[in-house]
């Protein structure tokens, strides 16, 4: 899309890869003179397209280690946003779980941000990072003290956003209720032309898949035990701090694979029995990959899976996040039951296309003119 007016795109931070960076390369396809406006920029932590990409990036990209740990940029995110001059710019597209949502265009510019979420560790999961926090008694009244200040913050930064677009119903509902704001669902796009189906799987022996971050709150260790309990093939790929510990609870039956590249992953997907997808995410791509190579999902009922996955039809749930609903769900599975083709048309309901059409619509109304 060649733009007539002016844009900027603003992202959170480019120091890894995954759903929402996903998303800011379909705004750049929109728009591909746009500047991105960043935190800070990693190009070596991403695939090799984004040190093409014309990246501006805030003073936090000159402070020595803030790169390596993105938890401590948090405190220094509100004024790095802030700091940026906009000036010269028409419209102004943020894509945030953060802070991008703070910056501050010019009074005659319009600023649409599309939000994955309201902040979760200073709104709706605050307590459980709390929870997790090393040496909490000491730490935590002082990270309340803070995020009690970037909850102000980030209200404040709310109602300086013209219009708001989010990524399921359940992150709409968020928005309303920390924001008090209206905000329109379009769903992320999954990259169809990445995965390929394989046809039905080969019965009991192929794995049952994870795709994760390898953080607590994902919950990947109530795979790795259900399967490990069961005997049951299991193949884990993602890194993150807590490979340690869920390798300590892993049976004979469970393969850790760490990071792999895109064709790796792509035949996971589609040599796999049935993704577990265990986390509540606000909408999450992994089932939407999975579907996308034709296999089914075992979700958790909760988040932006019971908007994606269709019980009987692309996959079913298990309704407790804890050991046994899984197993319970495990042992009744039978991957025989789903469609190929009919997990493949699922995951064609949220193509790039349909996804840049939709966010091009809103866009047009909130401007009042075409971009083209």
């Amino acid at each position: 899309m060649t733009s007539k007016i002016r844009v900027a795109l603003i992202h959170d931070l480019l120091a890894s890869y995954g759903g929402s960076e996903q998303v800011l390369l379909e705004f750049h396809r929109m728009f591909p003179d746009a500047p991105i406006y960043t935190s800070i920029f990693k190009p070596a932590r991403l695939p090799p397209r984004f040190s093409q990409l014309h990246v501006r990036t805030s003073y936090l990209q000159h402070v020595p280690l803030l790169g390596s740990y993105p938890e401590a940029l948090v405190p220094f995110m509100p004024s790095a946003f802030e700091s940026f001059d906009l000036r010269g710019f028409d419209l102004v597209l943020s894509s945030t779980h953060a802070c991008s949502k703070g910056v501050l265009p010019t009074a005659d510019a319009l600023h649409v941000c599309y939000c994955y979420t309201p902040i979760r560790y200073a709104w709706s999961h605050r307590e459980d990072y709390l929870a997790r926090a090393p040496l909490r008694p000491l730490v935590s009244p002082i990270a309340r003290l803070m995020l009690g200040r970037l909850r102000r913050w980030d209200y404040i930064a709310a109602q300086r956003v013209d219009s708001f677009i989010t990524v399921s119903e359940v992150v709409r509902k968020r928005i309303a209720k920390y924001y008090r704001r209206e905000s329109e669902v379009v769903y992320c796009p999954v990259d169809l032309d990445r995965f390929r189906m394989n046809g039905p799987t080969r019965g009991a022996a192929s794995p049952h898949l994870v795709v994760s971050r390898l953080v607590q709150y994902e919950r990947t260790e109530v795979a790795v035990e259900a399967c490990t309990r069961l005997g049951l093939p299991l193949i884990v790929i993602g890194q993150g701090p807590e490979m340690s510990r869920l390798r300590r609870l892993a049976g004979p039956s469970v393969r850790f694979l760490g990071q792999v590249d895109d064709h790796e992953l792509e035949l996971a997907y589609r040599n796999c029995r049935a993704l577990i997808y265990t986390p509540e995410e606000d909408l999450g791509l992994a089932p939407l990959e999975a579907m996308a190579s034709g296999r089914p999902v075992i979700a958790l009922n909760a988040g932006g899976a019971k908007e994606t996955v269709l019980p009987s039809v692309t996959g079913e749930f298990y309704n407790d996040a804890g050991v046994e609903p899984l197993i319970d769900a495990l042992q009744s599975f039978r991957p025989e039951n789903y469609d190929p083709a009919l997990c493949r048309a699922r995951a064609e309901e949220f193509s790039p296309t349909r996804f840049r059409t939709k966010i091009q619509t809103i866009l047009e109304r909130e401007l009042g003119q075409a971009l083209t």
